[in-house]
């Protein structure tokens, strides 16, 4: 019984959830002391119900659709070659820039965790993390969907951790004090981008349904559970963080914890931290090297080669800015496929009452992260 739960829930969820996790939602907390948390609030209540629905839109694809395609796939099959190129070079895209920021994050974590031990630079831990982590991305997902389950496991108890040991830290002013120089523009526009960026998982669905084999028609209910568990795990772990650092939340999150909690706790939890962003690396790779192989025909190790080494060089070439890295790669590049899954759903006879409505989004989204990256 429990070895069927297991295979038929834990798992796949645990793949869904472990995808997920990755690093967009370590800017939370500092997104929050620049917003107010009445703002958060209301942003986690809507992008949550606009993801919920995408995903379902998708998941309903994705069972109408032949198996083994890749998210340009999907979209060439219901709207034609162009559109199939467009969606491959924004994936593309967006999948490299995903990368990059789990390597710049895990390098950064990494570092912080061993450099006081054996020294050593952040280049260093960048290239050691690439390494190993290039070698996984060669397995299938089967591989590591028990160490994502384990290292979920390991980052909700360690967080619980922070909470018993941070309690006499937090402080309700610092997680409902008002925003300092809040403006409309940069302000209460800046969470739709790594809010959207963090619970963004279409690319899972396809690997889940995969998993599922025979058992397909639990996909929806996998699919919404983890997107509604990933989204309250995020809002606990917003108000942890800034209750506990307040003003002083660190962009990174877990770094700004170092001078309020023990040592050992801020080791062990930068370490399950980089554990994190590792196993989601190799699930976002995977789904990368998967879609370069199915979509595009292209051969196991040069797809590997394309998957793994650009996000390096984009490294060692100085692009290293966190948040508005994640904003643009969440409201342009992820918008942009949002608007294709609507597409696609309107070619499957989808409501219209759901498709403009949501395409405005969107699209609104899409253009105000243009303007805010160009400024």
């Amino acid at each position: 019984m429990f070895k069927n739960l297991f295979k038929n829930y834990v798992y796949p969820i645990a793949v869904f959830c472990g995808g997920m996790v990755g690093v967009g939602f370590l800017s939370l907390p500092y997104i929050a002391s620049k917003t107010g948390i009445w703002v958060m609030l209301v942003y986690f209540l809507v992008i949550t119900a606009l993801i919920l629905t995408i995903n379902l839109i998708f998941c309903g694809i994705s069972l109408k659709t032949p198996d083994f395609k890749r998210f340009p796939g999907f979209v060439g099959h219901y709207l034609g070659k162009y559109a199939r190129i467009f969606a491959m070079v924004s994936s593309i895209f967006a999948y490299l820039g995903i990368l990059l920021i789990y390597l710049l994050i895990g390098g950064q974590f990494l570092t912080s965790v061993f450099q006081p031990i054996f020294s050593g630079n952040i280049l260093t831990y960048v290239f050691i993390y690439f390494l190993i982590a290039s070698i996984i991305v060669y397995f299938d997902i089967k591989v590591v969907a028990k160490a994502e389950f384990s290292v979920i496991i390991a980052l909700f108890l360690s967080l619980f951790l922070v909470f018993i040991f941070g309690f006499s830290h937090i402080k309700l002013t610092n997680i409902f004090a008002p925003a300092s120089n809040f403006q409309i523009l940069n302000s209460f526009f800046l969470p739709y981008g790594p809010l959207l960026f963090a619970l963004w998982g279409i690319g899972l669905v396809p690997e889940v349904e995969e998993m599922l084999k025979n058992r397909k028609g639990q996909l929806k209910k996998i699919v919404s559970i983890s997107t509604i568990i990933i989204s309250v795990f995020y809002f606990l772990f917003m108000l942890l963080v800034l209750g506990i650092t307040g003003k002083q939340t660190a962009p990174t999150a877990l770094d700004g914890l170092k001078m309020f909690l023990p040592n050992i706790l801020v080791f062990i939890t930068l370490l399950i931290g980089a554990l994190a962003t590792f196993t989601a690396f190799i699930t976002q790779g995977i789904i990368l090297k998967k879609t370069l192989m199915f979509d595009l025909k292209i051969k196991h190790w040069q797809a590997f080669v394309m998957t793994c080494y650009p996000p390096l060089i984009l490294f060692l070439f100085g692009i290293k800015s966190f948040i508005p890295m994640i904003s643009f790669i969440g409201g342009v590049l992820l918008g942009i496929n949002g608007i294709l899954i609507l597409l696609m759903y309107r070619k499957i006879s989808g409501k219209n009452i759901v498709i403009y409505p949501l395409s405005l989004v969107f699209l609104l989204g899409i253009i105000y992260e243009i303007v805010y990256f160009i400024k």
